[in-house]
């Protein structure tokens, strides 16, 4: 089964990415390790030894000597771990970026991906390879999949771009028959009556299957023919699955490749459906904020946060291109201290406000992660909206990437 990854995990693990791919090595001295669930520690650590054996051929004393390091780097971090390799993996990033002038500096960054590693990869280059969990930041909403006729049903999981088939499920129902007269009409009943008793166990099975799966965005149900219009609108599934259902499809197969069928014929539905998700927030934000006394919504920093730390926000929603750190500056003179909501790279020092002096960076915490903590304490929603979508830009360049729908008005 698919693990659910929360707004703030996916968040946090793209802030991470977006770091580790801005470091620029001199040589081929980054270091990617890439090491799937349940590998032995000890096979790795015996394939670094061999790399780092390997690595004194290397020409360039300062090349050779940066990715010795960053194998006894990673070697040391080894030894953190038990036998084998975590649920999903483990995947480094080791090795010296330029800091200033002349000036280098080691990156180590040892992260466990919210979704399973594939094969082993190590590799050496003067960027870190980043591919394979930059997918993983793509939107994995969940979806059930049924194809169904009267031979077989076959039932799976869209996650997404990965299917997952979960049962397949042959039917006794009769095709055909030659009989003529009252056996034939007794004959067609049986059938009947044999496939009311095959979709009902195949409606049990999606009640198994599907209901309760948290985060389940829709059902999408296909097949040939009209068997699967029959067991849509004839109610046979569970009433909570039946308001899941988002359409049918025509697939020409009811087996694994048939799921595969239907993913593909309904790919600019799903499309549609991400879409439509994030306009409908964004419409409820513009629904309340067009109201003449401007109803229960507000946007930008200060009133959105104000309003999230008295615990009046239902619902925050914040651009995935929203980059704000608030950082603390000290007075060296007076010991003063004062706050300031700066973009992600521009720290810059002001004039302390109450003598004047030049203050210093003495904490800062990333905004975000800041809003999250306090929705998580305030029992509020949040959603994260894609800065790639006309609802992203919108709400990241007329809102200042933060606006929120209110549960009561706090006097602004």
């Amino acid at each position: 089964m698919f693990m659910e990854i929360t707004e703030k995990q996916r968040y946090d693990f793209k802030r991470e990415m977006e770091k580790i791919s801005s470091y620029q090595g001199k040589g081929t001295e980054l270091i990617s390790l890439y090491v799937p669930a349940g590998k032995m520690i000890s096979d790795v650590a015996n394939y670094l030894r061999e790399e780092q054996s390997q690595s004194s051929n290397i020409k360039s004393s300062t090349t050779r000597k940066n990715v010795q390091s960053a194998i006894s780097s990673i070697l040391s971090r080894l030894k953190y771990y038990k036998m084998l390799a975590p649920e999903h993996g483990l995947v480094f990033f080791v090795g010296t970026i330029p800091k200033n002038g002349d000036q280098t500096t080691m990156v180590q960054h040892v992260i466990e991906p919210p979704e399973p590693v594939g094969t082993f990869l190590y590799r050496c280059d003067s960027s870190f390879y980043l591919d394979p969990l930059m997918s993983m930041l793509e939107e994995k909403d969940i979806y059930g999949l049924l194809v169904i006729d009267r031979k077989e049903a076959t039932l799976g999981f869209l996650k997404g771009q990965a299917i997952q088939v979960v049962k397949n499920m042959q039917s006794l129902v009769p095709s055909k028959h030659r009989m003529g007269g009252q056996s034939s009409l007794r004959f067609e009943r049986l059938i009947e009556i044999a496939a009311n008793e095959y979709y009902k166990s195949v409606a049990e099975t999606c009640t198994t299957v599907f209901l309760g799966v948290k985060g389940l965005n829709g059902i999408l149900v296909g097949g040939p023919g009209s068997t699967k219009d029959f067991f849509v609108k004839e109610g046979y599934l569970h009433y909570e699955l039946q308001k899941k259902v988002i359409d049918t499809f025509d697939t020409g197969y009811t087996d694994e490749y048939g799921l595969r069928e239907l993913v593909e014929k309904a790919k600019d539905r799903l499309k549609d459906l991400d879409l439509m998700k994030q306009k409908a927030l964004m419409d409820r934000f513009m629904s309340e904020i067009r109201k003449p006394d401007d109803g229960l919504g507000t946007y930008g920093v200060r009133e959105v946060k104000q309003a999230l730390d008295m615990g009046a926000v239902a619902l925050l929603l914040v651009s995935e291109g929203l980059k704000k750190m608030e950082r603390q500056f000290t007075c060296p003179n007076c010991g003063n201290t004062q706050t300031a909501i700066q973009s992600d790279e521009d720290a810059v020092a002001p004039a302390c406000n109450n003598c004047g002096a030049q203050t210093s960076l003495t904490a800062e915490t990333d905004l975000v992660d800041e809003m999250f903590e306090t929705a998580d304490r305030m029992g509020t929603e949040i959603q994260l909206i894609s800065a790639a979508s006309e609802e992203g830009k919108m709400l990241l360049n007329a809102f200042g990437g933060l606006a929120a729908v209110l549960r009561f008005r706090t006097g602004r």
